[in-house]
């Protein structure tokens, strides 16, 4: 294996790996952003009843898709 192949392997296994590449590439979210509530509850009604087609459209209706930045869990909202 190359050298700084292995390096990076190495390097990518240890704990501090994500919080050292939080410091080089900082992922700043835009805030916290209100969904109106009855979208939502179609959102909701639409996924507990397994009808893809209308959660698609009903996910499609959003300013914004609930993920906007990989590096950043969707937080469930309850």
């Amino acid at each position: 294996m190359n050298y700084w192949t292995k390096l990076s392997v190495e390097y990518a296994a240890q704990k501090s790996y994500l919080d050292d590449l939080f410091r080089v590439y900082p992922t700043i979210p835009e805030g916290i952003r209100d969904i109106d509530e009855e979208l939502w509850k179609n959102i909701e009604t639409s996924f507990k009843l397994r009808d893809s087609s209308q959660l698609i459209k009903e996910l499609l209706k959003l300013d914004l898709f609930p993920i906007k930045d990989s590096y950043i869990i969707f937080k469930e909202i309850s």
